[in-house]
Order: structure tokens, then sequence, then C-alpha cells
């Protein structure tokens, strides 16, 4: 009797220690698969957070898409005419103004570069057809033939990048585009007004130069022939007056002879 019980104390025993090491193992797989869910969920939200922030250009609007692309265009396109316009401008104005664009654009370019690579957007590099032939064809201009055609493309390229910057400033979709636009806009408004200058200044020069050579011909010919005039007008009167005498002093040689 006391061996059955014995032995029957053994298997509860047994049966006890298997059921506990049951349950610590059902513990630590339950606790390992745990942190596995909560790895996962990490690191799909990384991933998500990576896709949403890399990926925003496949959600960008065709319209702050056309004026990013177009941006970039212009602005290197701003670059490399300033560059011409210092080297074969003839006015120091147009030079300073043409350094101005050099430095200004340039720090553009850098801040729409920026945005685009953590948006995962590729901006172009290089210039296209239309925008390299008007390159090429201010680079075959020099002095005051630059001047008055690069004043003149200044004032028109500015007032269509205002409009553009203002527009995408206001009713962008993009955040980003749309600080950028916001920041960017007043340079490209003080452009607009050096550019006014730049172009009432050529004009200005022209009629002062038109003017002077006008005023000085007319005066220089005027004078020549007044003078002309009054002096052989003189010296006909101062002949006649002295032959005259001549002529009354005979006579009364005569007589008294």
């Amino acid at each position: 009797m006391n061996e059955r019980i014995i032995k029957v104390a053994h298997i509860v025993a047994v049966g006890i220690i298997l059921l506990v090491g049951l349950v610590v193992v059902a513990l630590r797989v339950q606790s390992a698969s745990g942190q596995t869910q909560n790895s996962n969920s990490s690191g799909g939200q990384q991933n998500g957070n990576m896709s949403g922030s890399g990926g925003q250009s496949s959600t960008l609007g065709s319209a702050d898409r056309k004026f990013a692309m177009d941006a970039a265009m212009d602005g290197m396109t701003e670059v490399q005419l300033g560059r011409i316009a210092t080297q074969q401008g003839m006015s120091d104005g147009v030079k300073q103004f043409g350094q101005r664009m050099v430095d200004d654009h340039t720090k553009a370019n850098n801040d729409l570069m920026q945005w685009a690579s953590t948006n995962g957007m590729t901006l172009p590099t290089t210039l296209d057809a239309k925008h390299q032939a008007m390159v090429n064809k201010m680079s075959k201009l020099n002095g005051a033939a630059f001047d008055k055609e690069y004043s003149k493309g200044m004032v028109s390229d500015h007032n269509k990048a205002v409009a553009m910057f203002q527009k995408e400033a206001n009713s962008g979709k993009d955040s980003g585009l749309k600080s950028f636009a916001s920041s960017t806009l007043p340079t490209l408004q003080e452009h607009l007004s050096m550019a006014r200058g730049l172009s009432t200044g050529s004009s200005a020069m022209n009629g002062s130069m038109n003017g002077n050579t006008s005023g000085s011909m007319n005066g220089n010919a005027s004078g020549s022939m007044n003078g002309n005039m009054g002096g052989n007008s003189n010296s006909g009167r101062s002949g006649n007056r002295n032959g005259n005498s001549n002529k009354s002093g005979n006579s009364n040689n005569s007589n008294r002879r």
C-alpha cells in the first residue's frame, strides 16, 4: 500500500514538474512572439515613413511638378546669362547685375535641389534646346548691343518668374515647394526692379547721347553760320564805308586843285 502511494506521488510530482516546464516554455514563446511583432511593426512603420518621405514625388501634383522643373531650368539659365554679362557687358551696372544673378540664382538652385533630393524628384542639370539657344544667342553679343538685349530680356524673364513664384506661393500643394517659392519671391521682385532700372538707364543714356550730339551739332552749325554771316556782313559794311570815304577824299582833293 505504501509502495503504491509512493509511486503515485512520484507520478504526480513528475506531472507537476512537466506542467510547470510547459507553462514556462509557453510564456517564453509568447514573449518572443510579442517582441517579433513589435519589431515588425516598428520596421514597417519606419519603412512606411521612408516611403512616404522619399516617394512623395509620386503623389506630387502636376502643377507643383511643372513649377519645380521650370524653376530649375530658368534658374540655371539665369546663372549662365549672368556669367556672360560679367564678361561681355559694357556698363558697370550690367556687370554688377550679372554677378548678382549668378550669386542669387545659384543659391536658389541649391535650395531647390535640396528639396528635390529629400522628396525623391530628379530635376534637370543641363539646359534644354530652347534655353541653350537663348544662351548661345547672348554669348555672340558684346558691349552696348549686349547691354540692350540683356536688360530687355531680364525684364521679361523676371516678370514671368515673379508671376510663377507668386502663384506657387499662393496655391501650391506641396508645403516644401510653397516655402521655397515664398522665400525666393522677394529676391525675384528685387531683380525685376533692378532690371527695369537697367532698361530705363540704357534708354536714358541713348537719349542723352543723341540729345548732346544733336545739340552740339546744331549749336556748332548755328554758331558757325551766324559767325560767318556776321563777319561777312561787317566786313562788307566796313569795306563799303572805307570805299565811300576814299571816294569822298579823292573828290575833295580834286576840287581843291
